[in-house]
């Protein structure tokens, strides 16, 4: 046992003991022979504290001269291999919910870009670089033209749906996947548009601050302080960024120069864009990213669109394929052939007409004259298409198939209320714990606050008011009650602005962290809040039963409660540490977090008022009616201190947002839905719509007016999982 946590056990064993024994001797014997009986008893328990703390002292002393340091390659090494394992094991999910090789890829070719204006020297970017080709259906070959790269750094272009993120994932993959070499850098995929490059101009500065809240396993003890920095320093990560494109063109000019500007020569990265605004970028940015590859995809063929769609058919398909082969390859249906000419085409097709297996006669009418009519008429019928074609299974190891039936109109109402949402708010991130933030105007955020202080002030108030009145009479018991409907509504009301902009947090309760926080506050600082919060606590509590004898019982009380609020402090953490986090996760988390420390201090709190009132007062059922308001109290209170009130404020956005028809009461049950029907995706904690022209598809649309609130249907039709 390290002197460190010897010398707390001997504090905490002098208060603690000290305290009982001094309630104690109090109740039985009064207080004149309590003090003499407690002067004894305290020299006694004093002398063995001191001895075990001296005791720690020299042990602490013992183990730093004896103990040997962690050998720091061993500990970067060892969190390097964790952060892989997380990293593959979340994408190959993600993957397998997008059905990337199910039956098998979508064939995209992908070459360098004749346009040399984007792109540095070839003699920069690397020897074989003409070479540089390979298909979406042959990853093995990709990476390896990719590891050919002098400094392996590529930007992966393409049109809106055109599969740039999905071969960022199919590399990844490849990357991160058996018979990975383990000297080769951790690929991890990140939106580009969390990095402000005002607050972090240095990418590996930004990443240090995202990565342990995407995979927070590297907060673990074992992976010493900071591991996120130390993999970025010894250039152990290989940064994917998705996105340039999503975020405003004066950040996209930023981003550019800042990976110009920061990045040393053997520093790694992949970057995905839409072709044009990735050109405008880098002409307004006046260069080009150095030594840097850029690929774009070619067109689909015909022959490849008609070979990938009959592998997703069965082998006698219900309706009739014919006219749909032929309107690709004849250009009487330019339309079809535009549009089957990209990846998100080919996805649209497959998820609204072969996974229900509908009549595709729609492919080859009027609507197939025009890509963007065509393309408009998918998106339309998306959303009722994925939700008849897999219905609902409560088999856990079925994760492709919803938990429950929801109405595919009020599904398309509420998908259409979070892009609107989104849109306005300018980024393509939906993360949970923003949606009061989005949603709740900043004038109405007073009202909110003050009728939180409100309520809760009254259910304590009025049940000090109704317990007291008993032993008191009905003037203290409303005197009191006001008092502390005032006093708790002002605070609790204080708290809750707040709420609005924290994060998600949990209960870490490893019994080594736990410990190694606790040793990080001074004793004496510990025992000083202590001690100010007893007082306090006792001279409200003498106020009512006498000074002396509040004193002392008030005292007990407020060491205890303040103990008690700092072991759960202590235990409150910002983010996971054993996996990586998922949206689903990190709520649940939070929710269990705040649920903990609600009750935790209710009932330790409830438990020691109301004994402290049975003891002193001794009114008939003081223990229950002491219970009672302690209780009420501690709920209070466990709910207005900490850090992390992320589901209390999502809390009062949904039931808000619920009223009004906008979403369904069970949100989160919604959204972890709408993502295993692979119209949303995760990155990290936040969801985004799958493609991004999914969003703005929606965005478009009309506010759905109010509608009933039934979420649940029977399916109209049955299918294959895609």
């Amino acid at each position: 046992m390290s002197g460190r946590v010897l010398k707390w056990a001997g504090f905490i064993v002098f208060i603690t003991t000290m305290s009982a024994m001094g309630l104690y001797l109090f109740t039985r014997d009064g207080l004149d022979v309590a003090d003499q009986s407690a002067s004894v008893i305290g020299a006694f328990i004093g002398l063995s504290s001191l001895a075990l703390t001296l005791y720690g002292i020299l042990a602490d002393r013992r183990a730093r001269s004896t103990s040997p340091a962690a050998d720091p390659k061993e500990t970067i090494s060892a969190a390097k291999k964790a952060l892989n394992g997380l990293v593959f094991q979340q994408w190959r999910t993600e993957a397998a919910i997008r059905s990337l090789d199910d039956p098998e890829p979508i064939p995209i070719s992908w070459h360098l870009v004749d346009d040399v204006g984007v792109m540095d020297h070839p003699r920069l970017v690397g020897e074989h670089l003409l070479t540089f080709r390979g298909s979406s259906d042959q990853i093995p070959g990709l990476a390896q033209a990719f590891r050919k790269l002098r400094r392996r750094r590529l930007v992966i272009t393409g049109g809106p749906g055109s599969g740039k993120t999905t071969l960022a994932i199919q590399l990844l993959l490849h990357l991160a996947g058996p018979g990975r070499d383990a000297a080769d850098p951790v690929p991890v995929l990140v939106p580009v548009n969390g990095w402000d490059t005002a607050t972090h101009p240095r990418l590996h500065d930004w990443l240090a601050t995202r990565l342990p809240s995407d995979y927070p396993a590297l907060t673990a003890p074992q992976f010493g302080t900071d591991a996120a920095k130390a993999l970025l320093d010894h250039g152990h990560i290989l940064p994917i960024l998705d996105g340039l494109d999503e975020i405003p063109p004066p950040a996209r000019i930023a981003v550019i120069s800042a990976l110009n500007r920061w990045l040393a020569s053997g520093d790694q990265f992949i970057l995905t864009s839409r072709t044009t605004e990735y050109g405008q970028a880098v002409k307004q940015a006046g260069d080009v990213l150095t030594a840097t590859a850029v690929i774009a995809p070619a067109a689909i063929t015909p022959d490849d669109a008609e070979t990938y769609l009959r592998t997703t058919l069965p082998p006698t398909p219900r309706h009739d394929w014919t006219p749909i082969w032929a309107g690709l390859h004849d250009g009487s249906r330019p339309g079809l052939s535009r549009l089957a000419e990209t990846a998100l085409g080919l996805w649209l097709i497959r998820a609204v007409y072969i996974t229900p297996a509908a009549d595709p006669a729609a492919l080859t009418g009027a609507l197939a004259q025009q890509e963007t009519t065509l393309r408009t008429h998918l998106f339309d019928h998306l959303i009722p298409a994925v939700i008849d074609g897999r219905p609902p299974s409560s088999d856990p190891a079925d994760h492709f198939r919803p938990r429950t039936a929801w109405n595919p109109d009020r599904a398309r109402d509420h998908l259409t209320y979070l892009a609107r949402m989104l849109q306005d708010h300018d980024t393509y991130d939906l993360a949970w714990w923003h949606l009061a933030q989005h949603t709740i105007p900043h004038t109405e955020h007073r009202r909110i606050t003050w009728q939180a202080g409100l309520l809760s002030g009254l259910m304590v108030g009025l049940t000090f008011g109704l317990t007291f009145r008993l032993a008191f009479g009905l003037a203290f018991g409303l005197a009191g009650g006001v008092g502390l409907v005032v006093g708790v509504g002002v605070v609790f009301g204080a708290r809750v602005g707040g709420w609005f902009s924290e994060t998600p947090g949990y209960a870490d309760l490893h019994l080594a962290g736990f410990i190694k926080r606790g040793l990080t506050v001074k004793p004496a600082d510990w025992f000083l809040t202590m001690l100010l919060s007893g007082l306090m606590f006792g001279l409200a509590f003498g106020l009512v039963v006498g000074l002396v004898v509040g004193l002392v019982v008030g005292l007990v009380v407020g060491l205890v409660v303040e103990f008690t609020r700092r072991m759960i402090e202590w235990a409150e953490q910002p983010v996971s540490s054993t996996v990586a986090t998922a949206p689903l996760t990190s709520w649940k988390a939070d929710r269990t977090l705040t649920l903990l420390r609600a009750i935790t201090f209710g009932l330790v709190f409830g438990l020691t008022f109301g004994l402290a009132v049975r003891l002193t007062v001794g009114l008939a059922g003081g223990l229950a009616g002491g219970l009672t308001v302690g209780l009420t109290f501690g709920l209070a209170g466990g709910l207005t201190f900490g850090n992390h009130h992320a589901w209390l404020a999502y809390t009062i956005a949904v039931r808000r947002l619920a009223r009004k028809k906008h979403l369904p009461r069970k949100l989160m049950a919604f959204l972890d839905d709408a993502h295993r029907l692979g119209l949303l995706r995760t990155v990290g904690p936040i969801y985004q719509f799958r493609h991004a022209e999914l969003q703005d598809h929606l965005a478009a649309l009309p506010l759905p007016s109010s509608k009933p609130t039934g979420t649940a249907t029977t399916p109209r039709s049955t299918g294959n999982a895609i």
